[in-house]
């Protein structure tokens, strides 16, 4: 007789905002015949009311199975679910709008995953688009995902690094949506050491550290030597040499003009940039359609897709798929 395989953790998958791509990507990626195969539960949080539009929009049968409670998850089989939270239960729903109720429905489906997950920190999350604007007029008073979820599990929005990937590049982003104009006092030698060690700890559990993580200069040439700016050599430099003394392999600070191209190339394991402008434009123009948002630091894995709600191609079909693919893929692999 063959044992059992074990069974393995499951992921919660919020639908993001109600109106936004978020319900109908879900629909298209697991509800129709190219389906791919669960090997544990997946748990959809968010409003019926949205993947019933979509699902009867597309022709597709109800693929999910509706849960009490997130206690009822721990002894599901493999199979797509729905935990609905009790104030999107009946929720007025505008496809394609972007509005205060579809913001309600993204922060409630939120606050039900984080109470989930702070029971079984060994489950996965993928987190569907939000509107921040429609977040903030629901009443959670939050930037977005990243701050809301740091805040809510009790790190705080300094005890997490923004990381975005694709088959490609890896990127961990030391400050992530301030003004331009502030980020130089944002890049802090506590900061950058912080970002370096939990983008190490990342690379390490995905195998393939293997090679350095490559830190980017703040300035242009990285500062060139203190001619072009001294935050380079004043509080990049220090933060990279005391991750070295740790056992951290990373070098820097190096020009980030040319560092992108030689991490085309695999020759580092990630990037570590210092702003949101620096280091994304080059990890989009690979990977625009498969981008995964991940969140370092917290207390359980967070992946999220890569882009917006895209209200205005809610119901056009235009929308692709692979970032929500690629996100559930990787919480997959996380988690074990």
């Amino acid at each position: 007789m063959t044992a059992q395989s074990p069974l393995k953790n499951p992921i919660l998958l919020t639908l993001g905002d109600a109106g936004g791509l978020g319900p109908e990507l879900v629909c298209r990626l697991l509800g129709g015949p190219d389906a791919p195969k669960n090997d544990r539960p997946v748990v959809l949080v968010g409003p019926e009311t949205a993947l019933v539009w979509h699902a009867e929009r597309l022709g597709l049968a109800r693929f999910w199975t509706r849960l009490s409670d997130y206690d009822a998850v721990a002894e599901a089989a493999p199979g797509i679910y729905l935990l609905e939270p009790e104030g999107s239960a009946g929720l007025p729903l505008s496809p394609g709008q972007e509005t205060p109720e579809g913001g309600r429905a993204a922060g409630e489906s939120l606050e039900l995953a984080l109470a989930a997950l702070a029971a079984h920190p060994d489950w996965g999350l993928v987190t569907g688009p939000l509107s921040k604007a429609a977040l903030n007029a629901a009443g959670f008073a939050f930037p977005g995902h990243t701050e809301f979820l740091a805040e809510r599990s009790g790190v705080g929005r300094g005890g997490v690094c923004m990381h975005l990937c694709g088959p490609v590049l890896r990127v961990s982003l030391v400050t992530t949506h301030p003004p331009l104009a502030k980020v130089p006092s944002l890049v802090t030698y506590d900061r950058v050491a912080r970002c370096l060690a939990l983008t190490w700890d990342y690379v390490t559990r995905l195998g393939v550290a293997d090679k350095p993580i490559a830190v980017c200069g703040l300035n242009p040439h990285a500062g060139e030597g203190g001619l072009l700016g001294r935050e380079d050599e004043a509080v990049v430099r220090p933060a990279v040499e005391a991750a070295r003394a740790k056992g951290i392999s990373a070098v820097g600070p190096l020009p980030a003009d040319t560092l992108f191209y030689r991490a085309a190339q695999g020759e580092f394991s990630a990037i570590l940039a210092m702003y949101h402008d620096q280091g994304l434009p080059p990890l989009k123009l690979l990977h625009f359609k498969d981008t995964v948002n991940v969140t370092l630091g917290l207390p359980f894995v967070r992946t999220s897709v890569g882009h917006g709600t895209g209200f205005e191609l809610v119901g056009t079909g235009k929308a692709a798929v692979s970032s929500l693919a690629a996100a559930l893929n990787l919480a997959k692999r996380l988690t074990g």
